[in-house]
């Protein structure tokens, strides 16, 4: 997807989150990005490899978008934060923040796999080699030190890699949603023409198959199903590059009515800006890639959500970011990069689809 003209208000809301980006903070001096804002303490949780990853990828679309330079030149800061203080040459992975815990740190396969296509982004607009060679590094290591036969474990402690056991909640165990952060190999395949890479992403695509319909609901309590309709949305976004087979398209159409369904529950006492953006985001690429309907009602009902989690403030540390989720309608005090990411995607794709101005095409998911 390329620049085109955006509606005032669209113009307005973007703009707003991509000050947010630049100009609240959330970005440290030293490129590195916080897991997200809390506004009832006023002060920034510490600085994350993932979410600065996703940042990365964040401003590039920005760019991509607007043509604004600052939006490349904040999201190449935050790569050369990635690739020259948060990378590990010696144990060659990311630890899961920054400054790691000491000597014995963690590192999560998704989070590599998020940095490892954002470095890549930043590598197509710089051609700067680093970014390239960091991100191969990246995916070897994840490929050596995560998977065991078809497992791929989330966690290893560090220094020694060693897997930690696995715990009820959704992201420390294995499940369907690593297939969005496998993504990392199916892009490094398309930069690097290495078919070791692509083995990697087509295993994990299987894996994921055979697992994905046990993912929902996971959970009794309503609000622990809530986060993983987020975590089944990575797994969505994770089968785009293999949309193109009937089987995977089936599969996609069943999740989105699955977590359309599960939302419209559980939304009245606790909802996710970033759900209410996935699903969007995952509607607009399933028409575009594998020709699935859209529901225009459900997309425009998602699309106004979507919008009433943008901060409208006074005070620059919160203002055009968005929160991360509300209960009982009242908003909880995480501005979250990632749910800000999630959300002005799907509404610059939205406003895309509005004006049959939306390309065919999964290289600018976030």
């Amino acid at each position: 997807m390329g620049i085109f003209v955006l509606s005032p208000e669209m113009q307005r809301a973007i703009d707003r989150a991509g000050r947010w980006f630049l100009e609240s903070g959330i970005q440290e001096a030293n490129g590195g990005v916080a897991r997200y804002y809390r506004s009832d303490l006023a002060s920034n949780a510490g600085i994350s490899t993932e979410i600065t990853g996703y940042a990365v990828s964040t401003l590039l679309y920005l760019y991509q978008l607007t043509g604004d330079a600052a939006y490349r030149e904040g999201a190449l800061r935050a790569a050369r934060f990635l690739v020259g203080t948060a990378w590990d040459p010696k144990l060659r992975t990311f630890p899961f923040e920054y400054p790691a815990n000491g000597t014995r740190g963690l590192t999560y396969f998704f989070d590599c796999g998020i940095i490892a296509r954002a470095l890549l982004a930043a590598w197509r607009v710089s051609d700067d080699a680093i970014f390239r060679d960091t991100a191969i590094a990246t995916g070897r290591s994840m490929a050596a030190d995560f998977r065991v036969h078809e497992t791929i474990h989330p966690i290893l402690a560090l220094p020694d890699k060693q897997p930690l056991p696995y715990e009820p909640r959704w992201s420390a165990a294995p499940g369907c949603y690593q297939l969005k952060s496998a993504m990392a190999w199916y892009d490094l395949f398309e930069a690097t023409r290495d078919t070791e890479f692509l083995q990697a992403y087509e295993n994990a695509v299987d894996s994921a198959l055979r697992t994905e319909a046990d993912f929902l609901p996971g959970a009794s309590s309503q609000e622990k199903v809530m986060d993983r309709l987020h975590a089944y949305l990575y797994f969505l976004e994770g089968l785009l590059p293999v949309l193109d087979r009937s089987a995977c398209a089936q599969v996609y159409r069943r999740g989105i009515e699955r977590v359309a369904g599960y939302l419209r529950e559980i939304a009245p006492a606790f909802a996710r800006s970033d759900v209410y953006a996935q699903l969007l985001r995952a509607r607009l690429y399933g028409e575009s890639l594998a020709g699935i309907p859209l529901e225009f009602a459900d997309a425009a009902h998602e699309a106004e959500h979507v919008c009433r989690f943008q901060v409208d403030s006074t005070d620059r540390r919160t203002h055009g970011g968005y929160f991360f989720g509300r209960k009982s309608q009242e908003p909880l005090p995480f501005v979250n990069p990632a749910s800000a990411a999630f959300c002005l995607q799907a509404l610059s794709l939205w406003e895309a689809r509005k004006k049959n101005a939306l390309e065919a095409g999964r290289g600018t998911l976030i």
